[in-house]
């Protein structure tokens, strides 16, 4: 698993191209065979992708986390994104189309991940440390809480799936769901905000291959930006902005955690107060 530390908002101002890749994207996620772990230091979350070909993956607990088992002291939520998939927890058979959600709460000790038909699978999840259990559950592509948002005219009409947060599938602290921009959208977050209380990750897919999205970070008055290319993924530290505008239309998964789970509780920057 590799680890990451934080770092503060003066130190990012001077970071250049590669050390800001080398602290906030997260390029290499998905690789046959394998368990792919990140951790990061903001509110101790771990991403992780999957990608089984032939034979299950089991997750194991990686030494850092100092557990028995990797959900001991943890909660995940993860995501389908590339063909049909099936989840187990502890003998439980789990089967996810892309775009399914699953949400695996704290005390579940055996979890494998495998593909169910000839297109191999991509997991791909995000976990947090929990205080306390709530019951597996799942959710199919359009069954969350569905919110069309903004419009043609401003380039960023949206559909955004809420799966696990406070009205839906429940969680000690994850709140995590699936944005789809519409064909001839590129925005994905505008006005652009902060949320001091959360971490927030996005894993962008559904990218073409001679696409990218500018995904603009940073503090409000010493905006940056990465380019960032299909099924890469970013760490937003609570501190940064996380906005984005892509060549062509694309998806994005995004998954917070930390003091709340209040998905509306936002500090908005206005385009015209960004430098």
């Amino acid at each position: 698993m590799e680890n990451r530390h934080s770092v503060s908002m003066a130190e990012t101002s001077r970071m250049n191209t590669e050390e800001l890749r080398a602290n906030f994207l997260v390029p290499n996620l998905f690789v046959d065979d394998e368990i792919i772990l990140v951790h990061s230091h903001e509110d101790r979350v771990i991403l992780g992708g999957a990608a089984p070909i032939d034979e299950p993956l089991w997750l194991q607990a990686p030494e850092e986390v100092r557990a028995d088992y990797f959900l001991q002291g943890r909660e995940m939520g993860v995501f389908v994104i590339r063909g049909t998939g099936v989840v187990t927890t502890d003998g439980d058979r789990h089967e996810l189309p892309k775009g399914g959600c699953l949400y695996i709460g704290r005390g579940v000790r055996d979890i494998s991940f495998a593909s169910e038909h000839d297109e191999k699978a991509l997991f791909y999840f995000f976990s947090a440390p929990a205080h306390t259990s709530y019951p597996t559950a799942s959710v199919l592509p359009g069954q969350g809480d569905i919110r069309e948002l903004g419009d043609q005219e401003h380039a960023n009409r949206r559909t955004l799936n809420r799966y696990i947060h406070e009205d839906g599938i429940q969680s000690c602290q994850i709140v995590m769901g699936l944005t789809q921009l519409h064909s001839g959208s590129m925005w994905n977050t505008m006005p652009a905000h902060t949320h001091d209380r959360r971490t927030e990750c996005y894993l962008y897919l559904d990218v073409p291959d001679d696409a990218r999205v500018v995904h603009l970070m940073g503090d409000p008055n010493e905006t940056r930006h990465l380019i960032v290319a299909n099924n890469e993924a970013i760490i937003s530290p609570s501190w940064s902005i996380h906005s984005g505008v892509g060549t062509q239309a694309y998806s994005f998964i995004w998954a917070m955690a930390g003091e709340n789970k209040s998905f509306d509780d936002m500090d908005h920057q206005p385009i015209d107060t960004l430098l």
